[in-house]
């Protein structure tokens, strides 16, 4: 058990990598208004949140990271239910895939880390 915690603990990690790098870097490019379903006028115009967005990410992810090198359970708990929060108001407010992309990996792996106990 312990052993899957952290690697859905890690996949989740670089998810969000990966969100940052697409809400930092790519958002304008058609990888991200292909992600997205965007136009270029809507990329355009909504870079500056999506950079924003990305930073965010970014902070999961390296959260997550530091709770896998220093061994912190409490550190991974508190980034994993970060994680299912916002995968929640994502569902809710955006779409229902973000629940099944960013939630569900992360309920698994804080799921993982309470039972490894």
């Amino acid at each position: 058990m312990k052993t899957l915690a952290t690697i859905l603990t890690g996949f989740v990690a670089l998810q969000h990598i990966g969100f940052m790098i697409v809400e930092i870097f790519l958002w304008e490019h058609k990888i991200g208004r292909g992600m997205f379903n965007t136009t270029a006028e809507f990329a355009a115009e909504t870079a500056f949140m999506a950079q924003n967005q990305g930073l965010y990410n970014g902070f999961l992810a390296a959260g997550l990271i530091w709770s896998l090198i220093a061994a912190k359970r409490d550190v991974r708990l508190f980034f994993l239910l970060c994680v299912v929060v916002a995968g929640i108001f994502g569902a809710v407010t955006v779409s229902p895939t973000i629940f099944v992309v960013q939630a569900i990996p992360a309920l698994l792996a804080l799921g993982l880390t309470f039972l490894k106990r």
